[in-house]
């Protein structure tokens, strides 16, 4: 690796509901904390890859959002690249990024993933997550879910949120999938729910910053059965951004990250039978053989946990913990800050927050920051190699969009 593609810049604001923002203040306030952190001139950077998934439906902006959202940052006139991937869409854009810094056709590249949710009427911010499974088989689509989570019933005096997005039901089914398959109990998704919300007491950027016990958990509104409020992830505002660049052209070699690997796949084949076979899964051991590392080699991961049962089900698919031990994992301490391989020391996506075109961002920001051990109280020690899952959208019954991200400390 004689000239490794590296973060060389991280920035985020803070994710919660922020009615004074707009996708382009956050934007550029995230891309300028990135700039600044990398010590490059904004006039360096040779290309820009912009993420966000609901700005068309929220507020009729299809079309050319990174060229208005970053108008306020003097670029020049490089290219600006808008990607939209579900929930994989910040991470979508790393990895465009990566590949023109990889095939010189940048020195530095700026990623930013901005999102404003909480403005828009609630029918909007529905019909966002609606567009991000098969709308024109929805009906197929929900017989197939309730089929899928047959094998653990609700209890029949089991109460369901009036409003909720299509995919607390898609994580419901997942729940009770998985308490069939590998008997999880909503006592073990109530324990990652604990443990994220703990970790997101010591961030700063985080939408909640309270802690919770497991009853607290489990005696709290129920969402559907067998998430409650605090197991799923809110609606957020929210900004993350990164530089990438050669190392030989970092301004500061020293507080770099590398990308040793980075892939993405998409969903839809997997036919529910042998765990092996899902999206996540397959696209893990993709990023592992790019980066030539191991699940045993990765310190610290942020999982893409827009409910405890997605903690679940990730870190299984990413091996860094057998096949239907991560509920469990989460009971024994294994994956708090401290444990064994600590999950999520951000808070996750349940407590530090979901603006979805800058959540896969936010986990590049958090894994920067502990690589370089700057996390302060949630900092994980000795943490030289680090896995970011980030996914999407829904195809069957698998997501539609999976990115796994493998970085490693400098002279670590």
């Amino acid at each position: 690796m004689s000239d490794p593609i590296v973060l060389s810049g991280v920035g985020i604001t803070p994710f919660g509901r922020q009615p004074d923002e707009s996708v382009a203040s956050l934007a550029a306030a995230a891309a300028a904390a990135a700039i600044t952190d990398s010590g490059i001139n904004p006039a360096d950077i040779e290309l820009v890859v912009f993420a966000n998934s609901t700005q068309g439906v929220m507020d009729g902006q299809h079309g050319i959002r990174g060229q208005l959202a970053l108008a306020g940052i003097d670029l020049g006139i490089v290219p600006i690249i808008n990607v939209e991937n579900a929930c994989c869409s910040a991470t979508t854009a790393l990895q465009v990024a990566t590949a023109y810094v990889r095939a010189g056709m940048a020195r530095h590249a700026l990623v930013v993933g901005s999102e404003v949710m909480t403005q828009a009427a609630p029918e909007a911010i529905l019909a966002a997550f609606e567009g991000s499974w098969d709308v024109a088989n929805r009906d197929e689509s929900i017989a197939r879910l309730a089929d899928w989570g047959s094998g653990t019933p609700a209890p029949e005096d089991a109460v369901e949120l009036a409003s909720r997005t299509v995919f607390m039901d898609i994580y419901a089914a997942f729940a009770r999938d998985h308490m069939t398959r590998f008997g999880s109990t909503a006592e073990q998704f109530a324990a990652v729910s604990a443990k994220n919300h703990m970790h997101s007491v010591h961030n700063p950027n985080a939408q909640f910053q309270k802690p919770f016990t497991v009853e607290e958990i489990l005696n709290s509104k129920q969402v559907v059965w067998p998430l409650t409020v605090p197991m799923c992830s809110p609606v957020s505002d929210g900004a993350a951004a990164a530089v990438v660049s050669h190392l030989a052209d970092a301004a500061s070699p020293g507080r770099a990250v590398v990308i040793r690997g980075i892939a993405l796949g998409h969903g839809g084949a997997w036919d529910g039978k042998d765990p092996q076979g899902h999206v996540s899964h397959r696209t893990a051991l993709r990023a592992y053989k790019e980066a030539g590392l191991t699940p045993a080699d990765v310190d610290v991961a942020e999982v893409h946990d827009a409910t405890a049962v997605g903690e679940v089900q990730q870190i299984e698919h990413m091996g860094l913990v057998p096949y239907g031990d991560g509920g469990a994992a989460a009971q024994r301490g294994d994956t708090a800050v401290g444990g064994s391989i600590p999950v999520n020391p951000s808070g996750g996506l349940e407590s530090r927050g979901h603006p979805i075109g800058a959540t896969g961002l936010a986990q590049i920001h958090e894994l920067v920051t502990q690589l370089r051990g700057d996390a302060g109280a949630r900092q994980v020690d000795g943490a030289r190699i680090a896995l970011a899952e980030n996914s999407g959208g829904l195809v069957g019954v698998e997501e539609a969009a999976v990115a796994v991200t493998l970085l490693e400390a400098r002279g670590k």
